[in-house]
């Protein structure tokens, strides 16, 4: 008789073909299978000599290639299709079996399969996935949630399959029920908001300081050697670099100024309002991809609305420092708003995370890997109840001797009619949050104006109401 699988993959485009040859590489024999077997049969034709597969056409025979107890990844669309295979799966397996989504699922949806899934006996986890397919294949961040004991199940093999930074595998268990997908998720609109800062110092270097794309992507690849050192800026400089065959021309110089979203970005600001946390860099990053794709619309406001037009600086190179010193801090406040969301998510879920893990797991594989994360890691392991980043004198001092270069960027922006959203919106953040009195008594004072909402007074306990438009007096609420 055969000898049974370790693991099971269920789901082989890209990233579940390039998980299920990581996991082979180490010496664990895996089960394959897919719902169109054709794609199984290339799978195996492709890969066969890369480690010890067992190719199933039916589920039933990939369920009965495991052993027990099954373990099974499950690598589909995010969705619909998740149920489905869960639904098709359930009836095959045994008690305390593992049914492990390794997609970009929503962590609501997470939540909902693990207690449907132990009504039928069976062991769910969420695990975020980082690292695109060059990770899934390579080693990527890995983001385990659900049942801790389901995790030491499969623990060996993800420790094994990870990134590793400093001796130390990028993965840890995070937490129950939906917290590994939940913090995939911050991550994933962390790299919305990087992306989007970057692609604003690539517009102002452009239309500014009037230099060409090859030109930005030397200033990246300079950049990406200090304090920005990072897996984006460092493939920024090298999409800048890229000359296009077809043309002659730059690469990035021919491709439609319309950036795709698959909803995680989304769900990450829906999440922040939910819990009350400003989260502006991300969300301004969400809703900049949202104005890329009304194209047309813009194609015909570029000859109807008025505004100034960019003055190129003649290469500037104050101004290209200014830049990166605006890019820097405001990257370290869309972390801020990125842990502090993580930390609010945790008290409400009642998830325990440990933000000082996270940060750990991100520094190998995941798309936002960055220097500066060894110093997020610091923090947290010695302020584990810290509030925000940017109260660590660490990026306390980064941000103040960069504040003035950041203020600089968005004037000249501004005075030249170029957007720039995340960059305004966390330089915004900042200033608000360094506030010690803002101007919502004027907002609350409305409110009880229009609605009654009452308010709270600096020298009183309680809450009152003022009869605007009756006698003008006050009267306490409370």
């Amino acid at each position: 008789m055969a000898e049974k699988s370790r693991i099971g993959v269920t789901g082989l485009a890209v990233m579940g073909a390039n998980l299920a040859r990581n996991i082979a590489s180490r010496g664990v024999p895996v089960a394959v299978h897919n719902r169109t077997y054709a794609k199984t049969e290339q799978f195996i034709a492709d890969y066969a000599s890369e480690g010890d597969f067992t190719a199933s056409e039916s589920v039933e025979d990939f369920v009965n290639s495991l052993e027990t107890p099954r373990r099974i990844i499950v690598m589909v669309k995010a969705g619909k299709p998740v149920d489905a295979v869960i639904e098709e799966l359930t009836p095959l397996l045994d008690e305390g079996d593992i049914i492990i989504d390794a997609g970009n699922s929503h962590f609501p949806d997470t939540v909902r399969r693990t207690a449907e899934c132990e009504a039928n006996g069976l062991r769910f986890m969420g695990v975020g996935v980082s690292g695109g397919e060059e990770g899934a294949l390579l080693g990527p961040s890995i983001m385990p949630g659900g049942d801790p004991a389901a995790y030491e199940e499969v623990r060996e093999i993800f420790e094994s399959i990870a990134a590793v930074v400093d001796g130390t595998p990028c993965v840890v268990h995070v937490g129950p029920g939906g917290a590994g997908h939940y913090v995939k998720m911050v991550h994933n609109g962390i790299e919305y908001a990087d992306i989007q800062l970057i692609a604003e110092a690539y517009d102002l270097l452009t239309n500014v300081v009037g230099l060409e794309a090859p030109a930005v992507g030397k200033i990246f690849e300079e950049w990406n050697t200090g304090d920005l050192d990072s897996f984006l800026i460092e493939i920024t400089g090298k999409v800048l670099a890229k000359t296009d065959e077809k043309t002659g021309k730059p690469l990035v110089d021919v491709i439609v100024d319309q950036a795709g979203q698959k909803g995680t970005g989304t769900w990450t600001a829906i999440d922040a309002l939910n819990l009350g946390i400003p989260l502006t860099g991300i969300t301004e990053a969400v809703f900049a991809r949202g104005l890329s794709a009304l194209r047309s619309e813009r194609a015909v406001a570029a000859k109807t609305l008025a505004g100034p037009n960019p003055v190129k600086e003649a290469n500037d190179e104050s101004l290209v420092e200014d830049i990166r010193q605006a890019l820097y801090a405001s990257k370290v406040v869309a972390y801020a708003q990125g842990f502090a969301q993580m930390r609010a998510a945790s008290v409400e879920n009642g998830w325990d995370l440990k933000l000082g893990e996270m940060a750990t797991i991100w520094r190998g594989g995941c798309i936002i890997r960055a220097r500066f994360l060894n110093r997020i890691r610091e923090a947290y392991d010695e302020h584990p109840d810290l509030d925000n980043l940017l109260m660590v004198p660490y990026f306390t001092e980064a941000v103040a001797n960069a504040q003035d270069a950041w203020r600089r960027v968005i004037v000249k922006a501004t005075e030249q009619g170029v957007p720039i959203p995340a960059f305004s919106s966390s330089l915004s953040y900042y200033d608000g949050y360094r506030r010690e009195r803002g101007p919502a008594n004027l907002i609350q004072g409305l409110r009880d104006f229009f609605g009654a909402h009452t308010y709270k007074r600096i020298d009183a306990e309680g809450s009152f109401h003022t009869r605007w438009s009756q006698d003008g007096t006050e009267i306490q609420t409370d």
